[in-house]
This record gives C-alpha cells, sequence and structure tokens, in this order.
C-alpha cells in the first residue's frame, strides 16, 4: 500500500460546516473544498450566498466548489455567473441534467465560452464524461465528478468506470476527473490507481487517515477491547 505522500490523487474536503471547513484548511493534505444543497440544509445554513462569500474570503487560495440552485437552464446562467464572481478560486457546480433529465450540456458550452470554471456533477456514465469533456474544452480549468459511491451502490464495480473516464479526459489537460461520494477510506487508494486527479471525501472519511499502515493484528485487538468495554459499560450479563 501507498503512503499519502506517494499518491498523485489530490484530496479535497466535502462539507458544509464552517468550523469544520476552516479546520481542514489548515492541513496541507486538503486541497479544495466541495459543497452542495444537501450539505448545506443539513449543516442548518439557511442564507447561501453569505456562507458562501464567508467561505470564499477565509480560503482565498484553494478550489472551492459551490453549486447553482436553479433547474431552469436560463436561471442557471444566470446563478453561475453570480457565484463565479465570489472569487477567482470558485469553481461553479453544474449538474449534469435538471431534474427532468434534460442535459446541460449546452448550458456547460457557453458557460466554458464565457470563462467560468466549472465542475460539472452527478455524473455516472462514461457517456456522460465524453459530453462534458467536449464541452468544457474550450474553456479554462475545470472538474468533471463522477459519482463512483453511487455507482458501487447499483452492484456495479466503479474501478472500470473511472480508468476509462480518466482515459477519457488525457487529451485535455486542464479538466481533472474527481471521484465523488466516497464511501470508505479505500476508495482514495482506488482513486489514485484509476487515475482520478481529485477525491473529495466528508470529514468522517478524513478522520480514518492515521489508520494508514496501522497493524492489523493490533487493530484486531482494539475491536476485541472494543467489544469488551462496550459490554462492560452496558452491564451486560449472562
Amino acid at each position: 500500500m501507498k503512503s499519502l505522500s506517494e499518491l498523485k490523487v489530490k484530496l479535497f474536503a466535502d462539507g458544509a460546516r464552517r468550523e469544520g471547513m476552516l479546520e481542514m484548511y489548515k492541513n496541507p493534505l486538503i486541497k479544495g473544498f466541495t459543497t452542495n444543497p444537501t450539505l448545506m440544509r443539513q449543516a442548518g445554513i439557511s442564507d447561501y450566498e453569505a456562507f458562501a462569500r464567508g467561505i470564499a474570503a477565509a480560503i482565498p487560495d484553494r478550489p472551492l466548489c459551490f453549486e447553482v440552485l436553479a433547474d431552469e437552464f436560463p436561471e442557471m446562467e444566470r446563478q453561475a455567473g453570480r457565484i463565479a464572481a465570489w472569487g477567482r478560486q470558485i469553481y461553479v457546480k453544474i449538474p449534469v441534467t435538471n431534474s427532468l433529465g434534460q442535459s446541460s450540456i449546452p448550458l456547460i458550452r457557453r458557460l466554458a465560452a464565457a470563462g467560468i470554471k466549472q465542475n460539472v456533477t452527478a455524473l455516472t456514465t462514461l457517456t456522460q464524461v465524453r459530453e462534458a469533456a467536449e464541452a468544457l474544452s474550450n474553456g479554462p480549468s475545470a472538474i468533471i465528478s463522477v459519482f463512483a459511491g453511487r455507482i458501487a451502490d447499483t452492484g456495479l464495480d466503479p474501478m472500470p468506470v473511472m480508468a476509462a473516464a480518466a482515459e477519457l479526459l488525457r487529451p485535455w489537460p486542464r479538466l481533472e476527473l474527481l471521484w465523488a461520494s466516497p464511501r470508505e477510506l479505500l476508495n482514495i487508494f482506488q482513486a489514485d490507481q484509476a487515475g482520478c486527479h481529485i477525491i473529495t471525501a466528508t470529514g468522517e472519511i478524513l478522520k480514518k487517515l492515521d489508520l494508514i499502515g496501522k497493524d492489523l493484528a493490533e487493530f484486531s485487538l482494539d475491536t476485541v477491547k472494543m467489544f469488551k468495554n462496550d459490554a462492560e459499560s452496558a452491564g451486560f450479563s449472562l
């Protein structure tokens, strides 16, 4: 197993709690940040723009990804311009389709031509990757987020998809492939092996980084001790 220092894949932190993001910002291993409306809602955020602008001011030198809220493409386009104006480090998250399943590719192409950095999100197929890459190819740097965790949730191995996606992006060095929705620490090493440029992970996964390389026999003993202590704390008896 590689050490963290040997990995080529970049770690982005995924979340929407200001204190957690600022704590991760102190960690040089964290190269950028992603969030989404669902995470913001879970964090109790009520003013989207105030939160995002505050984070952009506090984290001025690493990529920050904020998503449009609209479902209609003209309004998505307006919101994308507004979000992009919050800072040069901002990547505007554009879903690959709207909620009706209508393709966002024409919008993505227009935003790329306008010089807006994008994170095209919620992809799960290679066709989507190919179409997004072509739409972004003449624009600034951009991220393509493939939801490998959701692919795995269907019972499919995401590794062949991610490796093929990385190969599709090879002709465009300004485009980076992001492994989205990881489920476990192992996914960081899988993303690196597949050739992904970025993997985004929640704080719960990133907290496990200290476990990398841990002796498995020692881990087994720790587990037995946990069971023993929990049984005693619960007052169980037979």
